[in-house]
């Protein structure tokens, strides 16, 4: 079966990129087309590098390209947490990468239907609520106006049935996310980054001339810098650690015929992208042709049929309470840590990588390219403090096991909680 997103039936073409035989060299190689290395290489040609950006498939193939488009700032920890992990300036980076994803995308003029119009995070159980009051009263610390959701203003704002609260971050929105790829890729080759599409790296080395990656065929690029912005497509030939320290876990996404005129009236009204705070929860929006989206954790075999979506498709009646017509099923892989925390690494000399996005990808991946390619060109500082080695997983290779046994209890704790 073919799993078809709604992100790519409602793009333009395609832009074309050529794939690359011959060897070359470069200041800086970026390897992986989505949101981290499209963003690092767009800035370092601002700034004056020698980029070569090279994709495997085509930009915004991976989950850059299929995520639900949900602009969220912040990362998992709440803000008096990342204050005391990294400083109140990775703080300030956290919160601020929203505004830096839409700030780029006007100033580039990218078509990418990107709207602010803000972020609502959902509880449905008692015990959510005083977690959620806390991280709001932390970022309204802060400065940012976030406000608080009753029971009844949650049900007038989503539509949506069973909610108890939750809090409102105006920082936040959403985007087509697979037209913010494409118009990444092509600002990017405009500033003067040679962009290949099609180009696999089967290996890469290190010696007295630079960072050597090889290509099929036998054709190389020798680089002074590598980024490695390939997160859980990393291919354990080129760095088997990174390809280790994440479990690459399936978020499933389904979206409806477009809604009716009473549905729209209801349902989201005014355009916020929601998601729950269980453990295993849904994250939901209006989508392209006034769709109803909603997404969540799937299974971690690939999906196979229809069938597999069944679980997505009961919440999403759940929620609004009524059936609809699913039009799209898709899927594509996240990055998840066991702390749910960013790994960014410098493991060797030259080489940067950042792996475990989280769910939070898209705001963080574009924020933390821009940051990697001033750390390139301007030495300045990574606004998270890198670690010199990568942490692997134990039992890397069973995460199916026990990635599905702990999804399981998590569902089970989430059932328990009032």
């Amino acid at each position: 079966m073919a799993f078809q997103s709604i992100w790519a039936d409602t793009a333009p073409a395609a832009p074309s990129f050529a794939s690359l035989g011959d060897s070359l060299r470069c200041d800086v190689l970026v390897i992986g087309g989505g949101f981290q290395g499209l963003s690092a290489a767009l800035h370092l040609a601002e700034a004056g590098t020698d980029v070569v950006l090279v994709e495997a498939k085509e930009p915004g193939f991976g989950a850059s390209g299929r995520n639900g488009g949900q602009v969220i700032p912040g990362l998992k920890d709440d803000p008096d947490t990342l204050d005391r992990l990294w400083g109140p300036e990775a703080t300030a980076f956290a919160g601020g990468t929203a505004d830096t994803l839409f700030a780029l995308v006007a100033r580039l003029g990218i078509d990418c239907d990107a709207v602010q119009g803000g972020w609502i995070q959902a509880g449905n159980r008692q015990v959510h609520l005083p977690a959620l009051q806390a991280r709001m009263r932390q970022w309204q610390a802060r400065g940012v106006a976030a406000d608080w959701l009753d029971a009844a203003a949650m049900a007038q704002v989503t539509g949506a049935r069973g909610f108890l609260g939750g809090w409102r971050d105006p920082r936040a929105g959403r985007v087509h996310p697979l037209k913010l790829a494409r118009g990444l890729a092509q600002a990017a080759e405009a500033a003067g980054v040679r962009v290949f599409a099609r180009t696999p790296v089967t290996g890469l080395t290190r010696s007295s001339a630079g960072w050597q990656a090889r290509l099929p065929g036998g054709a190389q690029i020798t680089s002074d810098q590598v980024i490695l912005a390939s997160n859980v497509y990393t291919p354990a030939a080129l760095e088997p650690r990174l390809a280790r320290a994440t479990v690459p876990a399936n978020s499933f996404q389904v979206a409806t015929a477009p809604l009716s005129a009473a549905q729209l009236a209801r349902i989201l009204p005014d355009g916020e992208v929601v998601s729950e705070v269980r453990r295993v929860g849904t994250y939901f929006r209006r989508g392209p042709d006034n769709r109803l989206m909603i997404g969540g954790r799937g299974s971690f075999a690939d999906p196979q049929s229809a069938e597999a979506f069944a679980r997505i498709e009961a919440e999403l009646s759940r929620v609004f309470g009524e059936r609809f017509e699913i039009t799209h099923r898709w899927f594509g892989r996240v990055g998840m840590t066991p702390d749910h925390r960013i790994r960014i690494c410098k493991p060797l000399p030259g080489l940067l990588a950042a792996t475990g996005f989280n769910g939070r990808g898209v705001a963080l991946s574009v924020s933390l390219g821009k940051a990697m390619a001033a750390h390139l060109a301007k030495g300045l500082p990574l606004p998270i403090p890198p670690s010199s080695t990568i942490p692997v997983l134990p039992f890397h290779a069973l995460h199916r096991i026990y990635g599905g046994l702990g999804i399981q209890y998590y569902r089970l704790r989430d059932a328990l909680d009032r």
